[in-house]
């Protein structure tokens, strides 16, 4: 009896002992993923602010061009 004691007792802390490493492993996982998830929300958030500001500056251009051509059919 005593040796199914330890059998059980050792196949316990090998079911503890890895359910301990598969919960350490999804928490690592999880920040990883998380910090992905943030670097790409900024990154995307640059890549957007960066063009609003070439369509502002397209429409700057564009309208300069209309009244250029405008100035010079006028004159």
């Amino acid at each position: 009896m005593a040796s199914n004691s330890n059998a059980d007792s050792s196949t316990s802390q090998a079911n503890t002992s890895a359910d301990d490493t598969r919960g350490e492993l999804t928490a690592q996982l999880d920040e990883l993923l998380n910090t992905l998830s943030n670097k790409f929300a900024g990154v995307s958030s640059e890549i957007f602010a960066k063009m609003d500001e070439m369509s502002r500056r397209l429409d700057n251009l564009e309208a300069q061009l209309a009244a250029n051509n405008k100035n010079s059919g006028q004159t």
